[in-house]
């Protein structure tokens, strides 16, 4: 019997497909990520890599237990990654040294702690997850948020992020502070590794308030 595949992305198509260049308001609900904390330059960061040699093999390995286990397929989502210094004034494209990092892939509901670490417990049998100890399984929510789809090479989002701040000043709105609303956010809808820097798409997410 063929199991039906979930796809988030397009359930919930206001969270991902915004059009290119226009800034929308959405309310974000409450999902379910797995997440990863770190400091430093992502191009250059060994912790950055750590994570990313935790955080997929985990996310795609939960995902091949949810349909053998619970007979529950799914798409695995893209990568989302939240971006700020202490100092927000601070934060620049050009010195990522002091960048402080979330990365996060949005889990379905139905997954929960005990299979993350019944996956966790399988795989660190074959091999080493060197983040696996800052891994974990949270709740998060934005509310209400702008947001505005960048398509090109991350170092030309600076335009795209212009404008949706603009956006956000320009409607009456401040930024939330109270809802991460200080760090910045993306996800990444493309593969790096197999899309042209001029195709990537990423969704810049801004909580308002």
């Amino acid at each position: 019997m063929t199991i039906a595949k979930i796809d988030l992305k397009k359930e919930n198509r206001e969270l991902y497909y915004p059009k290119k260049g226009q800034v929308n308001l959405i309310d974000v609900p409450e999902m379910n990520f797995l997440l990863l904390d770190g400091e430093g330059d992502p191009n250059t960061s060994q912790e950055y890599q750590n994570a990313m040699e935790t955080i997929f093999p985990v996310s795609y390995k939960v995902k091949f237990m949810s349909k053998k286990e619970l007979d529950r397929d799914y798409v695995v989502m893209p990568l989302e990654g939240l971006w700020w210094t202490d100092n927000m004034e601070d934060f620049s494209v050009e010195d990522k040294d002091g960048w402080k990092w979330t990365v996060m892939i949005r889990q379905p509901d139905f997954i929960d702690i005990e299979m993350v670490n019944s996956v966790v417990e399988e795989i660190s049998k074959k091999k080493e997850l060197p983040s696996i100890k800052q891994l974990r399984l949270e709740k998060f929510r934005e509310g209400k948020s702008a947001q505005i789809l960048h398509v090109g090479p991350f170092s030309e989002e600076g335009p795209t992020v212009e404008k949706l701040h603009e956006y956000i000043e320009a409607n009456g709105y401040s930024f939330d502070g109270s809802l991460d609303g200080t760090k910045h956010h993306e996800i990444y809808l493309s593969d790096i590794r197999r899309s042209k820097p001029e195709n990537l798409k990423t969704v810049i997410r801004q909580p308002v308030n």
